[in-house]
């Protein structure tokens, strides 16, 4: 991808934990019983994707629908709940701003603020005490490696104690309309699970496109895209290539690039948040930086953080 030219970087968005002692928050058993579902239905979903597609089908109309819902909502954590609300990668106006965030909130993996908060912590104490999903949480051995990536992909989401909205996203916390967006999760969260039925009922004029389209582009591409994300938690801090300096084990995963949409080459990432483009490489796939690529050129977001080649180069690790 083509890069614009880079503004001077300034200093990362993420504000640093507040110095005084914050009651921790801790998850309603409602909520546990509910994430378990969301998790839970999906995945069945996604494991019969292969059989269903085999012997019942898999139509174009229910490719087209799942492609799309999985770019928005996709794109809605890359660029919105990531790389602009936790990172400041760039300034989005009002109307993009709560676009992204509602975008972000169709993936079906918490609220916004949550989301926020959560990401910020990881980066504050990454791979060490306080991370809340790092795979070297139990030890370097196989068998506690093993334990390790399950918590970072999957079991930290049922920790009762939850990270402190007001400490790691008092801006967000502070923005009416990310509360609003907030507030409206569930409500995103129905719309998200019965627009694909919808549109794919319309489109064949028939239940059965109804419900095809709900179980491709609904628990399917839920499933999929949870998967891929929390892959980034636990498979990218496992392996992967690590030619930038960070204080931490991210690693670049190529073969997780398509899916992530660019989020996989997480190595960068760590050795430089703030930074708008985390495939850096020539070849390296990053739809997310051409999409906020695409919203710089529209005038809808402003202050881009590109890379800059100087910077880039001090963390490389041949530069050290």
């Amino acid at each position: 991808m083509t890069t614009a030219t880079p503004s001077a970087q300034s200093a990362p968005a993420t504000p640093p934990p507040a110095t005084q002692t914050v009651e921790p928050e801790l998850k309603r058993g409602g909520e546990q019983v509910a994430l378990a579902l969301f998790i839970g239905i999906p995945f069945l979903a996604l494991l019969a994707a292969v059989p269903v597609a085999w012997g019942w089908g898999l139509g174009w109309h229910d490719v087209v629908i799942f492609v799309v819902m999985y770019a928005i909502a996709g794109h809605g954590i890359t660029v919105g709940y990531h790389r602009h609300f936790t990172h400041g990668s760039f300034k989005a106006n009002r109307g993009l701003k709560i676009a992204l965030a509602v975008a972000g909130s169709m993936a079906i993996q918490g609220p916004v603020v949550r989301w926020v908060a959560d990401h910020r912590r990881h980066h504050a104490f990454s791979d060490r005490d306080g991370d809340p999903h790092s795979p070297w949480r139990y030890g370097e051995t196989i068998p506690a490696l093993a334990k390790g990536l399950w918590w970072a992909h999957t079991g930290w989401l049922f920790d009762i104690e939850q990270t402190p909205r007001s400490k790691y996203a008092p801006d967000l916390v502070a923005d009416p309309d990310l509360q609003k967006v907030d507030r409206a999760f569930p409500l995103i969260v129905a719309g998200s699970m019965l627009l694909p039925a919808v549109v794919g009922g319309l489109w064949s004029m028939s239940w059965q496109g109804a419900l095809t389209a709900f179980f491709w582009a609904s628990l399917v591409r839920v499933s999929l895209l949870h998967h891929v994300t929390w892959s980034i938690n636990s498979i990218c801090h496992t392996i992967g290539e690590r030619p930038f300096k960070s204080r931490d084990r991210s690693g670049n995963v190529w073969w997780l690039a398509f899916l992530s949409m660019g989020e996989s080459w997480h190595n960068l990432h760590h050795a430089d948040p703030t930074c708008a483009r985390h495939g850096v490489e020539k070849g390296q796939i990053d739809s997310t930086a051409r999409v906020i690529w695409a919203f710089e050129k529209l005038g809808w977001a402003t202050d881009v953080r590109w890379p800059v080649a100087k910077r880039i180069h001090a963390r490389r690790v041949a530069a050290a």
